[in-house]
């Protein structure tokens, strides 16, 4: 019995639909916020214009964007790597708290070092560490099969209790009026920032790392297998690749990213380590690399564009507006882009009844 509406897998999507359709996603996502808004007695254009203006509006609002965008940027493009060979790395939030635990201990265990010494180390550490945490469940993963969702999930919250402990227990600084936080990095481990903002050399670590991406998976062997592994595994044993080998590879590589991250948040912003310093940024980079569909340039433009909706959203609060609203904005999009993702896979058939000329009852097709 046909069904009068159906989904039909499309060969391939054409670059309209691939741009429409996250486009759509993100302006129902704000309609839905809006409606949002409105239920809790705040004006929806007043909300949304002071959140603009706030990353956008001003010199000083967009390069804090530029600023909230770095870590983005970098843990999105993490991320991105194992994404590409359907490898859902739910980690990076974890992996960037490992980098920062790397980092830090490098400032604070060579407070006298030169920067020539000091800054590398703190580059080396910081992935470092998030490659490892990220190769915990990669090695189950590779060998076992055990599901990688689970595992990258949990270990965020092991990552982000160690550094808890830490900043509250030994690396707790005797003179911080008993905040959780460090004692202050040296200025040889203060990554240099651009004139007189706060943008620091981060955001190079980003554009070098979108850049390597982007040559290494379309001119490299390696790159296409990564490709081949991520459509299908059976055509690659087939092909003989080593599935288990690349597996550990793309996911360390990816906790590397979001560990850079977390380094050059420690060293480029905050100068010290503190309890409770990241938003999100690894459960954010998940919403941009699928926005940007996986493309290194696109991560780098959805990053700032999300660094906006950060920085804006401190601007809510002056208009009476909890910033957590920035939060339920970003779950919103997520949810329409994940839902707008079936459109580009499929295409929506509607199946209706025609009468022939001998007066019979056929179905047709429309899409």
């Amino acid at each position: 019995m046909n069904s009068p509406l159906r989904l039909e897998k499309r060969t391939s999507a054409s670059t309209t639909v691939n741009l429409m359709i996250p486009t759509i996603s993100v302006i129902l996502a704000l309609a839905i916020g809006a409606l949002f808004l409105l239920g809790a007695g705040h004006n929806p254009v007043q909300a949304y214009s002071a959140m603009f203006n706030g990353g956008f509006g001003s010199v000083y609002g967009l390069t804090e964007t530029i600023v909230k965008g770095i870590p983005l940027m970098l843990c999105a493009l993490g991320i991105s790597l194992a994404f590409r060979m359907h490898l859902w790395n739910i980690g990076a939030e974890g992996q960037l708290y490992m980098g920062t635990f790397g980092a830090t201990w490098v400032a604070l265990s060579f407070p006298d070092s030169p920067a020539i010494f000091v800054l590398p180390a703190m580059v080396l550490m910081g992935m470092l560490c998030g490659g490892i945490w990220a190769m915990l469940p990669a090695v189950p993963r590779a060998y076992l099969g055990v599901n990688e969702i689970i595992t990258t999930l949990m270990l965020n919250y092991v990552a982000i209790l160690w550094v808890d402990y830490l900043v509250m227990g030994p690396w707790k600084d005797p003179d911080g009026f008993n905040f959780p936080l460090t004692a202050q990095f040296s200025d040889a481990a203060t990554l240099p920032t651009f004139g007189d903002t706060r943008i620091h050399a981060g955001l190079l670590f980003a554009i070098a790392i979108a850049i390597i991406i982007y040559f290494a998976m379309k001119r490299t062997r390696w790159g296409y297998e990564v490709r081949v592994i991520g459509r299908s595994q059976s055509a690659a044993k087939y092909a003989g690749m080593n599935i288990p080998k690349n597996i550990i590879i793309i996911l360390v590589l990816s906790g590397a990213v979001s560990g850079l991250a977390g380094m050059a948040e420690v060293s480029g912003l905050m100068g010290r380590l503190q309890q409770g310093f990241s938003p999100g940024y690894g459960y954010t980079g998940i919403i941009i690399a699928w926005l940007a569909k996986l493309h290194p340039g696109a991560i780098i433009i959805v990053s700032i564009l999300f660094g906006g909706l950060q920085a804006g959203g401190f601007s809510l609060q002056s208009s009476g507006v909890p910033a957590a609203m920035v939060s339920m904005l970003q779950g919103t999009i997520l949810f329409f882009v994940l839902g707008g993702e079936i459109l580009t896979r499929y295409r929506i058939v509607l199946n209706f009844r025609s009468k022939d000329t001998g007066g019979k009852s056929t179905w047709k097709q429309a899409s």
